[in-house]
C-alpha cells in the first residue's frame, strides 16, 4: 500500500494551442431525456432567431418562430470588442425569447452563437449575461459547424432527393458554402464576409456608388477564390440559398417581374442597375424587402453577385430552412441516439490508426470507474459520462505523429481539427483530458474553466486510471478493482496479493500517485 499527500501546484505548460476562454468553458447541463418541447436559438451576426417546436417520433413540428435584427456584427470595434450599444441590443431581445423557455428542463434548449461571438474578444461578458438571462448554456460554433448545421436544417426542410446541392447563406459577418447528398454535407466551408460586416466596410454612411460596390463585389470574389475549385470540383444539381438575404433579393426581383421569388443572374444584373440609380440606402424601397434590412441590401447583393460570377450560377432557389432548424435537428438527433459526434469521432480514430480494442477497453473501464465515484466526486449527469467516453476513445490519436508527447499531438489535433458537432467548448474541454491523460496535468490549464476545472481534474483521473489498468494491452485477465471517493481522495482496491504479483502494475500507479500530489489529489491504492 501506498499513500500521497499533494505538495504544490503543477509546472507544466501547454503553449501550443489557443488560449481557453473562461466564462466560455463552463460545463453545460445534463441532457434531458424524454423530451417533446425542445428549442433553439441562433445568435447570428445580424438576426437573432428563435424556434420552439414539438418533437414526436423523430420528426419536428414548428410551433413559434421568433426573429429580430440586433445587427451584433456592427457593434465590433476596432479592437474586435462588441461595444456595449451592441451587447444591450442583443440581451434585450434575449429577454423577449427567455418568457418562451423559460421552465425548459435542461438539455431541451440549444443556443448557438455564431460569427460576431467568434470573432469579438469580449465575446465572454456577453454570454455570461446572455446564459443569466435565458438560464440555458451559450455555445460559439466554428465556421464549419455552422455551414453542417444549415445544411442539416436545408435537407430536412426541402424534399428528399438523390442529387447534390449546393448550398449558400450569407449571414451578417460570415458566408457558409455546402455541398451535399440528401442529408449527407460532403463539403463545408465558411468565408469571412457577410452583409453587417461589408456594410461597415463599405457603406457605412449609406452611400451607393460604383466604385464602392466594386469594392465590395472585389472583395468577396477574392475571398470565393479560396474555395472556388474544391467546389466546382465537386459539383452539383441545383443551388439553395437559405438567408434573409437571399430571400429579400429573390422577393424584390419578383417584385420587379423577374421570376417567381427565385434569384437569377439576369435579375441580378437589373436590380444591380436599379441600385446604382437610386444611389443612397434610404431610397431604398423595393416591395417585399422590410425596411431594417435596407442598410444591408447592397452589400447583400454585391457578395451574391460575387457567388453568381464565380461559381457560373444562372439561378439559386431560396429555403426556409437554416441554422436554427439545423439545431432542432441535431438537438433531436442526440436524443434519439444518432449523435452526429459519436460519428465524427469514429472517423478520427480511423484517420489516426486507432487501436480500437484498447480504446475500448479503456472506455469500459474509465466509465465503470465513473459509476462507482460518480455521486461523492458530483460527477453525476450525462455530459461528464461523454466527455469520458469521449477521452477514452481517442486518447491515442497523437500516436500517428509521434510517441514523444503524443498526449500534446493528441490535445493539439482535437482542439484545432474541425469536429462536426462539438462545439468550441467541448472541443477544448475534450482536447485538456487528453492533453492531462499521462505524465503531468496541467493544472493551470484546468484552472481555467472556473469551478468546472475541479470536476475536469476528477475525469482526467479516472481516464488516467482507466489508461494506466489497461497498460498491458489486454493480454490478462484483469480483476475488479473497487474504487471509493471523498474530496481529494480516490482509494483503489485491489484483491488481495494481486498487486504484489503483477508489480508493473504496481509501479505504475505508484508513479501515478506522484503525478496526482500536484494536482492535490490524495491517491491510495492497496
Amino acid at each position: 500500500m501506498f499513500i500521497c499527500v499533494p505538495f504544490g501546484a503543477s509546472d507544466g505548460s501547454w503553449h501550443d494551442v489557443e488560449v481557453i476562454d473562461r466564462d466560455l468553458l463552463t460545463m453545460p447541463p445534463s441532457t434531458a431525456k424524454n423530451l417533446s418541447l425542445i428549442a433553439a436559438i441562433d445568435l447570428g451576426s445580424n438576426s437573432f432567431h428563435m424556434v420552439v417546436a414539438k418533437a414526436n417520433q423523430g420528426e419536428i413540428r414548428i410551433l413559434e418562430r421568433l426573429g429580430e435584427k440586433v445587427q451584433l456584427a456592427a457593434g465590433i470595434d476596432e479592437e474586435r470588442k462588441l461595444n456595449e450599444e451592441s451587447m444591450q441590443r442583443g440581451l434585450d431581445c434575449l429577454k423577449r425569447f427567455a418568457q418562451l423557455i423559460n421552465g425548459m428542463p435542461p438539455g431541451s434548449v440549444r443556443i448557438v452563437g455564431t460569427n460576431a461571438l467568434r470573432e469579438a474578444r469580449n465575446r465572454n461578458e456577453f454570454i455570461h449575461r446572455a446564459e443569466e438571462i435565458l438560464g440555458h448554456p451559450v455555445e460559439v460554433i466554428s465556421g464549419r459547424e455552422e455551414a453542417r448545421l444549415i445544411y442539416l436544417g436545408v435537407s430536412h426542410t426541402l424534399a428528399d432527393t438523390p442529387g447534390k446541392r449546393l448550398v449558400a447563406d450569407i449571414g451578417g459577418g460570415s458566408t457558409e458554402f455546402i455541398i451535399g447528398q440528401r442529408f449527407e454535407p460532403l463539403l463545408r466551408e465558411s468565408l469571412q464576409m457577410g452583409c453587417v460586416s461589408f456594410t461597415q466596410r463599405y457603406f457605412k454612411d449609406g452611400k451607393i456608388t460604383p466604385a464602392r460596390y466594386a469594392q465590395a463585389y472585389t472583395a468577396a470574389r477574392l475571398e470565393i477564390m479560396s474555395i472556388e475549385h474544391a467546389l466546382h470540383r465537386l459539383s452539383w444539381d441545383e443551388a439553395i440559398g437559405s438567408s434573409g438575404t437571399i430571400r429579400a433579393i429573390g422577393l424584390a426581383l419578383k417584385a420587379g417581374g423577374h421570376g417567381s421569388g427565385e434569384v437569377n443572374a439576369e435579375g441580378l444584373a437589373w436590380l444591380k442597375r436599379k441600385l446604382m440609380k437610386l444611389g443612397e440606402v434610404d431610397k431604398i424601397d423595393f416591395d417585399g424587402l422590410k425596411p431594417d434590412r435596407r442598410a444591408i441590401f447592397p452589400a447583400g447583393l454585391a457578395i451574391l453577385e460575387a457567388i453568381f460570377d464565380a461559381l457560373d450560377l444562372q439561378r439559386m432557389d431560396h429555403c426556409e430552412g437554416a441554422l436554427r432548424e439545423g439545431v432542432l435537428y441535431d438537438l433531436l438527433g442526440r436524443h434519439h441516439h444518432e449523435d452526429v459526434r459519436e460519428r465524427t469521432l469514429s472517423s478520427l480514430m480511423e484517420r489516426y490508426h486507432v487501436d480500437l480494442e484498447q480504446a475500448a477497453r479503456v472506455e469500459r473501464k474509465a466509465l465503470s470507474a465513473l459509476d462507482q465515484v460518480a455521486k461523492a466526486w458530483e460527477l453525476e449527469g450525462n455530459l461528464y459520462r461523454e466527455l469520458l467516453s469521449w477521452a477514452a476513445k481517442v486518447h491515442e490519436v497523437g500516436l500517428d505523429i509521434a510517441h514523444y508527447h503524443y498526449h500534446k499531438h493528441g490535445a493539439y489535433l482535437i482542439e484545432h481539427s474541425d469536429l462536426a458537432g462539438f462545439s468550441r467548448a467541448d472541443q477544448q474541454m475534450l482536447a485538456l483530458l487528453v492533453r492531462g491523460h499521462r505524465r503531468n496535468i496541467p493544472k493551470d490549464k484546468f484552472a481555467d474553466f472556473g469551478d468546472e476545472g475541479v470536476k475536469l481534474i476528477r475525469l482526467c483521473v479516472l481516464l488516467r486510471f482507466a489508461i494506466l489498468f489497461h497498460h498491458i494491452r489486454g493480454t490478462q485477465e484483469m480483476p475488479q478493482p473497487v474504487l471509493t471517493a471523498s474530496g481529494n481522495h480516490l482509494d483503489i482496491l485491489f484483491p488481495d496479493g494481486w498487486l504484489e504479483n503483477n508489480q508493473l502494475t504496481q509501479a505504475d500507479f505508484g508513479l501515478e500517485a506522484d503525478w496526482l500530489t500536484r494536482v492535490g489529489i490524495v491517491l491510495s491504492v492497496h
